[in-house]
């Protein structure tokens, strides 16, 4: 029996698990998931785990369970491309005929001395778990420095103001300001509730090195109980060691089937994956799609598509605590109580159709 294996249950990797099985997955083939984790995490929520306003099993979805499906629970630690195998710590290595890499990203600190020792992170569920413990057993009135604008600060950022009204919450951006990537309008939204909730933007900010409970913007020191950096994302060091070529960002570039030019067996999904639109978990699950398309008819002998569509985004929604949230749904910009409902109704969907 041939066996595709797929390198994490993320968003990319769990829909291809829900779209292969029960019924595209022929007779003489098997399915082998590879995760840290015997569940799926819902990575888009880590923020209110983080901040104690989510608990654990919130953001936990079960893999789906199929006769033709074994799962493997541990570290990866490589991919041996020529022999077809993923090594694995303290376990046997896993032997492929075709492979999907959907491994996800990591923390980018930018060299910024200090960074990736003195800060907590989001970026795992392991590390979340531990960023909720460094800020819920903080006392009264501590300071908590934010360092990233971006929607997973500025979601932090927010959630924390109403798990821990009590704290001084700073935010830290580089540019005028924050959500740089959504339109002005939205960013003085989301900036005017911050200042209503007492949360603190620092613009133009440079941080330039970090050292325990202290960060320094350009020469400045600012004192911080806890310092969580959300300033930029690069794709997992397993990625990042593979000998393929790759953009200016470390990500892996793809055919238009999304596999690798001199490799049809070996595909890429998600955050680690060369596209033109930036990471995201719809752009993960869309690219799965056309991923399975694909398989299926390799695996039946047919001709590959030569192309597929540009994947179509629906849009970017952030909340505000629980009560409000802003985003773009298409090109409509929508703010307050509706753009939170429309997050949380989405997020109940999600868990419903896969879990």
């Amino acid at each position: 029996m041939k066996n595709l294996v797929i390198l994490g249950g993320g968003y990319g990797g769990l829909r291809m698990l829900h779209r292969l099985l029960p019924n595209q997955l022929p007779d003489d083939r098997s399915i082998t998931l590879i995760d840290r984790n015997p569940y799926h995490c819902l990575k888009t929520e880590y923020y209110g785990l983080a901040a104690g306003t989510i608990p654990d099993h919130h953001i936990r979805v079960a893999f789906p369970e199929h006769p033709q499906l074994h799962s493997v629970y541990g570290e990866i630690l490589s991919v041996d491309l020529e022999n077809k195998q993923v090594i694995l710590k303290d376990q046997e290595p896993v032997s492929y005929d075709d492979l999907v890499i959907g491994l996800g990203c990591e923390d980018k600190f930018h060299n910024i001395p200090g960074a990736d020792i003195y800060t907590h992170s989001i970026q795992t569920i392991d590390k979340t778990r531990q960023t909720y413990q460094a800020l819920n057993n903080l006392g009264n009135g501590a300071t908590v420095s934010i360092v990233g604008g971006g929607l997973s600060g500025v979601e932090l950022a927010s959630e924390l103001i109403e798990s821990r009204p009590d704290l001084h919450i700073r935010l830290f951006d580089r540019g005028p300001h924050i959500l740089s990537a959504f339109p002005e309008r939205l960013s003085t939204y989301v900036e005017s509730w911050f200042k209503k909730h007492t949360i603190d933007i620092v613009h133009h900010s440079n941080i330039t090195k970090v050292e325990p409970n202290t960060l320094y913007n350009g020469d400045e020191p600012v004192h911080s109980d806890v310092i969580v950096w959300t300033a930029g994302i690069q794709p997992s060091k397993i990625v990042r060691d593979l000998d393929v070529k790759k953009d200016k960002q470390g990500r892996v570039i793809l055919t238009p089937q999304h596999f690798l030019p001199n490799d049809n067996s070996v595909f890429v999904v998600g955050d680690c994956a060369s596209l033109p639109q930036a990471p995201s978990a719809q752009l993960a699950e869309g690219q799965a799609e056309q991923i399975v398309t694909v398989l299926v008819k390799k695996w039946a002998n047919e001709p590959l598509p030569e192309s597929f569509p540009v994947i179509k985004l629906k849009g970017t929604l952030g909340s505000l605590g629980s009560k409000h949230g802003f985003g773009l749904v298409g090109e409509r910009q929508i703010t307050g109580r509706m753009a939170r409902l429309l997050k949380s109704g989405i997020l109940w969907l999600y868990k419903y159709h896969n879990g």
